[in-house]
């Protein structure tokens, strides 16, 4: 059985989550040439290597399982401690996350969990809540945000609630392009906003209300904010969550396209069965936190 030294993993993940031997260094307050000593030793321990150097530094496939390993086993053993010390080390919690949940609503629910367990760091790493949990079953993240009722092997699922989303444009982009009222003609010639080539809302709500067709012409836009300035600035049409765009919405600024059928998106919270221990903080935090602001999750 191969044993590995959790100093040179740690180093590993240092440089990995700064990009560079530098920053590792500073962060773990030994020389660079440290760091170097402690990355190669390990590369010859394992027998392969960890880290393409470049700027920034990446990590091999092996190196960021190895580099999560750590992290997870450090996060693992703070949990040993009990209470936690106020001088406890820094723990860090990687999760995948949609965008529009980190915008909306995520950061609270982290502030919660920081204050639960004062040593916690959050890691986000972002993806569409369709493919979020593709991250958790490859094992790079710890817990996900997900669309996906159904864990990947090994994991919980929790409903956290759903997300309700609006399909809005300005009222000057109403008039320019549906002056007849909003159809499914004008809206499939009109422009629209896409986030990424992942992102299906648009579509998932246009068909749902009238039926297959054309694909709109779209702008892509891989900015919540930028999707909602956008729909100000009568650049296009796009699904933004309620909570973001209430203020607009009640003076006008926006208007919703067909303002009784929002899209209910459920979201629900994943995690590492393995890890589920020492994310008990986080998860309670996040479940509450969701409780107060999500909708609840249609069972039809």
């Amino acid at each position: 059985m191969l044993m590995l030294d959790y100093d040179q993993l740690a180093t590993l993940a240092a440089i990995l989550r700064h990009g560079g031997f530098d920053a590792a260094a500073r962060e773990l307050n030994i020389t660079q040439s440290a760091v170097s000593q402690r990355l190669r030793a390990l590369e010859d321990r394992v027998g392969h290597p960890l880290v393409l150097r470049g700027s920034p530094c990446v990590g091999t496939a092996l190196g960021i399982r190895l580099a999560r390993h750590a992290e997870d086993v450090a996060l693992m053993e703070s949990q040993l401690d009990v209470p936690l010390a106020e001088t406890a080390a820094p723990q860090r919690v990687k999760i995948a996350v949609n965008a529009d949940s980190l915008a909306a609503w995520l950061v609270d629910a982290m502030r919660q969990a920081q204050k639960a367990a004062p040593q916690i760091l959050f890691e986000a790493v972002v993806d569409d809540q369709d493919h979020s949990a593709d991250w958790l079953k490859r094992g790079e993240v710890s817990a996900a945000i997900t669309s996906r009722p159904a864990p990947p092997v090994g994991c919980d699922s929790h409903v956290l609630g759903a997300l309700r989303y609006h399909a809005v444009a300005s009222p000057d982009w109403i008039a320019r392009h549906c002056p007849d009222g909003v159809s499914d003609q004008a809206l499939r010639r009109a422009p629209m906003m896409t986030y990424d080539p992942k992102d299906r809302l648009q579509l998932i709500w246009l068909e749902r209300e009238f039926g297959a067709g054309r694909r709109p012409p779209s702008h892509y836009l891989p900015s919540t904010h930028a999707f909602v300035t956008g729909a100000l600035a009568g650049l296009g049409w796009g699904m933004n969550p309620e909570m973001l765009i209430r203020d607009h919405l009640a003076a006008g600024r926006l208007v919703a396209l067909l303002p009784d059928r929002p899209l209910d998106v459920p979201h629900y919270w994943q995690v590492s069965r393995r890890m589920a221990p020492a994310l008990k903080t986080v998860t309670r935090a996040f479940l509450r936190s969701a409780r107060d602001v999500l909708h609840p999750v249609s069972q039809d």
